[in-house]
């Protein structure tokens, strides 16, 4: 199997050390708006470099791995389905609606495969909360917490480029909501805070947010996120149930310290960020994906699952601007798909 993967920044580099080392991968074809940054990785790999995207269609591939920035997803999606090849890609599909449906649309017209990269669904904690709640041990579930919260701020440029806090960062958690609980989110209501550095509200953006969600049996979920947290990279799930109580990402890297005189110490080591946080994950979505392509397993995250996190994100977007409850039904995108 030769897989072109399109873009070659921080994440686009793990994913490629992934495929590379792969039994049934047996070759790359490695693109990058810095063609000098694609080669070096080539070279380190043992893999081939492309000097832009039209040669990875040319040369020939079996499908495809979209790390590029947002704004080219859509575009290379379609291109991707067009010439009938399965694409892997991060999320979200495109910072719009719009844009997200269009690319849908095309490979769904072309009958390929997208798969979304939300890895957060092969990482063993969240798997594990699903499994807790598919077989009833938490009974039935009255209240879902989560936040993530990262170290320290992107760079300023990157900000307006990122589509904002809400379909940058807690998109994750509206996905692992949805795929842990396996109900839908009715309505938001959402609000954000700028008050800390000047360059979030340059950008038209928060750094710090919080949604409440209400699920279609009545479920209440909050969710938080934050640019600014100094003590580490710190993303949990709580699940609390009518039988018992879970949560997801409380281990002793954990950034939390607590103030009873019989809690647990602060973590040694805690974790610093989505890389290093997520690794395993990271490497189980490619794997997975490898399997999707050689037609040995369903594909985990379509363009259709990738939408509906989306919709929840500009509905709280738009609950935040607004200073409003907002109900799903008023985000275009259609019905979700069917839980398995």
């Amino acid at each position: 199997m030769r897989i072109g993967v399109i873009g070659t920044g921080r994440i686009g580099t793990i994913h490629a050390n992934t495929l590379s080392r792969h039994r049934d991968v047996g070759s790359l074809i490695l693109t990058d708006a810095d063609p000098a940054r694609a080669q070096e990785l080539a070279h380190r790999l043992g893999e081939t470099a492309a000097p832009g995207v039209e040669e990875i269609f040319r040369w020939g591939v079996d499908a495809v791995v979209i790390t590029t920035a947002t704004s080219a997803h859509a575009e290379l999606i379609g291109r991707a389905a067009r010439s009938g090849l399965p694409v892997f890609c991060e999320k979200p599909i495109a910072l719009d609606l719009p844009g997200s449906l269009t690319a849908i649309a095309e490979v769904e017209a072309a009958g390929t495969v997208l798969q979304m990269g939300f890895q957060r669904r092969f990482d063993a904690g969240y798997t594990g909360a699903r499994e807790a709640v598919r077989s009833g041990r938490l009974g039935r579930l009255h209240t879902v917490r989560a936040l993530t919260s990262d170290q320290a701020p992107p760079d300023a440029a990157w900000l307006p480029l990122s589509g904002g806090l809400y379909r940058d960062t807690l998109i994750h958690d509206f996905d692992v909501l949805r795929w842990v609980t396996g109900r839908e989110v009715t309505d938001v209501y959402a609000a954000g805070s700028d008050a800390g550095p000047r360059m979030f509200r340059e950008a038209g953006d928060v750094d710090t947010a919080a949604a409440l969600l209400t699920l279609d049996d009545g479920m209440l979920a909050t969710l938080t996120a934050t640019r600014m947290n100094g003590a580490g990279y710190d993303v949990r799930m709580e699940l609390a149930g009518e039988r018992d109580q879970i949560v997801v990402g409380l281990d002793d890297r954990t950034p939390i310290a607590s103030t009873e005189p019989t809690g647990p110490p602060a973590a040694d080591k805690p974790w610093t960020g989505f890389l290093e946080r997520f690794g395993p994950a990271y490497e189980a979505e490619l794997n997975a994906f490898v399997e999707v392509v050689r037609g040995e397993r369903a594909n985990p995250c379509d363009g259709r699952e990738a939408l509906q996190a989306l919709r929840i994100a500009e509905a709280c977007e738009l609950s935040r601007r607004e200073r409003r409850p907002v109900h799903l039904a008023e985000i275009a995108g259609g019905s979700p798909p069917p839980f398995a």
